[in-house]
């Protein structure tokens, strides 16, 4: 039977927490953008809520939905992407109240969170020796990998609303300089760059470009987008993350792991460290 310090130097191993990253993992994460945006404007603009009592309701359900989340020993698809779709409204609504109720410029906003997300990177890779979300099979692993989605969404407002600022363009012509920039990671990594990096770049560059399909698809015709309203897209959105998600749950199909959960030891190297 091992020593009390052996136990202490164990961690209980958990089926990995995180989907398999495939077409649909990149499909309900730009949906779930989006419902970030759209969703948080009608609590917020059309029910009148205001963004600080939008952001403690919001805030309330994603503390309600990790709980439920940090509980689980698997990957379970509806839990998984309803902490998604919280945690996008979430890190939308910090950038947001950065910069209406604080008014802290969208430069200064984008570089904090930059240099945030640089150091949550650095603990985790410091404590962890691996970035890899195939090994998010530790609790500890699992608390950087959700303050590092959370950081990346309201990195991503940040630097998606600068570039609005900037640039001026409509969310029509904005939806092509995210979606551009992800191809052009998506080639790199065809190219042999890092999978960590190119996963994790790709995953901020969603955040804009789930914005701006969601701008585009709210803003009324006249300002060139389609007048679905926000609660018109949000209605929509999450209904196809309902669809895709069930469809999941049924198949399988974004599973990783089918093994039993063990045990490991942390001072033990990684070697899915170059993993994405």
């Amino acid at each position: 039977m091992p020593t009390n310090p052996e136990l202490r130097g164990r961690r209980r191993l958990m089926l990995n927490k995180v989907p398999e990253v495939t077409v649909y993992f990149w499909v309900i994460k730009i949906l779930c953008t989006t419902v970030g945006e759209s969703f948080a404007d009608y609590i917020n603009e059309t029910l009148g809520f205001g963004l600080t009592n939008t952001t403690l309701l919001f805030s309330a359900g994603l503390v309600i939905a990790l709980i439920g989340q940090f509980r689980l020993n698997r990957y379970v698809p509806s839990m998984y992407w309803l902490a998604v779709v919280l945690i996008s409204v979430v890190g939308t609504l910090l950038t947001d109240n950065l910069t209406d109720n604080r008014g802290v410029p969208l430069w200064i906003s984008s570089t904090l969170f930059a240099v945030l997300l640089a150091a949550v990177f650095g603990i985790w890779y410091a404590r962890e020796r691996t970035l890899s979300i195939h090994t998010i099979v530790t609790t500890p692993r699992e608390a950087f990998y959700w303050l590092t989605v959370l950081v990346t969404f309201a990195l991503g407002t940040a630097l998606g609303d600068w570039t609005l600022e900037l640039t001026g363009w409509p969310a029509s012509a904005a939806i092509l300089l995210p979606l551009g920039l992800i191809l052009a990671v998506l080639v790199a990594w065809r190219f042999g760059a890092g999978p960590v990096l190119c996963f994790w770049l790709a995953y901020i560059l969603t955040r804009p470009l789930g914005a701006n399909i969601g701008d585009y698809l709210a803003s009324p015709r006249s300002d060139g987008g389609l007048g679905l309203g926000t609660l018109g897209t949000s209605v929509l959105f999450l209904g196809t993350i309902a669809a895709v998600v069930a469809y999941l749950t049924v198949t399988d199909k974004d599973r990783t792991e089918w093994h039993q959960p063990t045990t490991i030891d942390p001072q033990a190297p990684s070697t899915a460290g170059s993993q994405s």
